[in-house]
């Protein structure tokens, strides 16, 4: 046994910008050509012309990527990655570091609530729980490394030895190739372009629905630009052309949750889903009363954290509502694996064709797990057994309290 004094207090945090094209936690920073910034997907910014041939020229990933480290007493250093770039270190660094340095790391919930508090006149949705949410990731990875077991053992442990999971890209023919049990597309025009754009995205369906074969399960996500109306008559257009679509995700603006009742009352025989970009449970408290989707899918990056999802997760239990995760690789698996109405996890194909399995962190970490025959194996290692490879981003603290 190791004589290792363990000493649970923070003894500091430190948060970085991470300088390097598609490393960290901001999916969309990107080279050019990448399908996730410059493929055909409609976005809410779609409705203007300049704004619709790619999505970093609205400013998509402007954020950037950051890594938070906590340290403790004893020298054990808890990591994590999501987005925000410098406003998110200026929070970290200069609001809520004062709450956590001298703390003991394992008293999560009160750390969160704290930073959640402080944060309220400013904060409740965006930038605010996204920052808290990369803080509390590195507090769990912290208290598991220093409990020496892996995260999802400190929120209940396996439900399940192994995960499936489908694949986002533009390949549904290579997800089915790699063994994964569903593809999921983007939704390539948007409602500006009028009906022919409406003939159009059926076409693109129906390619789609070709490339993966009739019976491979196919999503689409259209990533909040549509209406009600227009969602529903897609629906509609899709089915009657024989194109099979398992569910439609995130076609409104996440603020509209009576509509995405109406979806529901409209076109009941379609999944509808969405929550990626909801934040807390008090959002998704909302879409949960109404019965407005059949499975949330919050991101743990930015929803507040695993603490927070944790408590979305609990709700949507009493409903019977799966919870799927939005991306977020490790930190999405050790949930996952970790929660009997968690079937599977979403694997966000970070090659720039989306046509090879590669980290979802682009080389942030050495050992980040990553699917094998379309399915995910989340290892014992302590924390989210995750180890920064400083070698592969280059890391910059703009601020210290």
């Amino acid at each position: 046994m190791s004589s290792r004094k363990v000493d649970p207090r923070i003894s500091d945090v430190r948060a970085y910008v991470i300088d390097s094209k598609g490393v960290g936690g901001d999916y969309h920073d990107r080279a050019d050509g990448h399908w996730l910034v410059d493929g055909a997907i409609s976005t809410p910014m779609s409705l203007y012309a300049d704004y619709r041939r790619s999505r970093t020229s609205w400013g998509i990933a402007v954020l950037g990527s950051i890594l938070v480290e906590i340290e403790l007493e004893d020298r054990t250093v808890g990591i994590a990655t999501g987005l925000g770039g410098e406003p998110a270190c200026f929070l970290i660094e200069k609001h809520f570091k004062r709450f956590l340095v001298g703390s003991d790391c394992r008293d999560i919930n009160r750390l969160w609530d704290q930073m959640y508090r402080a944060s309220l006149p400013y904060g409740r949705k965006g930038l605010a729980p996204a920052a808290i949410s990369v803080v509390d990731l590195a507090l769990w990875d912290v208290v598991g490394k220093l409990r020496g077991e892996p995260v999802f053992n400190l929120i209940g442990g396996r439900v399940r030895d192994e995960i499936p999971a489908y694949m986002t890209g533009i390949r549904p023919d290579v997800a089915r190739e790699l063994g994964f049990w569903g593809a999921k597309v983007p939704l390539p025009i948007s409602p500006a372009a009028g009906p022919e754009g409406m003939v159009r995205n059926v076409e693109a369906l129906a390619e789609y629905r070709s490339m993966a074969g009739q019976d491979f399960p196919l999503m689409v996500d259209c990533y909040m630009s549509l209406d009600v109306p227009y969602a529903v008559e897609l629906a509609a257009r899709c089915r009657s052309k024989g194109v099979d679509v398992h569910w439609f995700e995130e076609c409104l603006n996440p603020d509209d949750v009576d509509g995405h009742r109406l979806l529901k009352e409209r076109a009941p025989l379609e999944r509808w889903t969405t929550g990626e970009h909801e934040y807390t449970r008090y959002g998704f408290r909302e879409l949960l009363r109404h019965r407005a989707v059949d499975i949330l899918q919050p991101d743990v990056m930015w929803v507040g954290g695993l603490t927070e999802l944790l408590r979305v997760s609990a709700m949507a239990a009493a409903y019977d509502v799966p919870v799927v995760p939005h991306g977020s690789g490790n930190y999405s698996y050790h949930f996952v694996v970790s929660q009997p109405h968690s079937p599977f996890v979403e694997y966000l194909n970070s090659s720039p064709g989306s046509d090879e399995v590669s980290p979802v962190f682009g080389g942030l970490f050495v050992d980040e797990a990553i699917p094998v025959n379309g399915k995910v194996r989340v290892s014992d290692a302590p924390g989210f057994g995750l180890e920064l490879d400083r070698r592969a981003a280059n890391l910059i603290r703009p601020y210290e309290a």
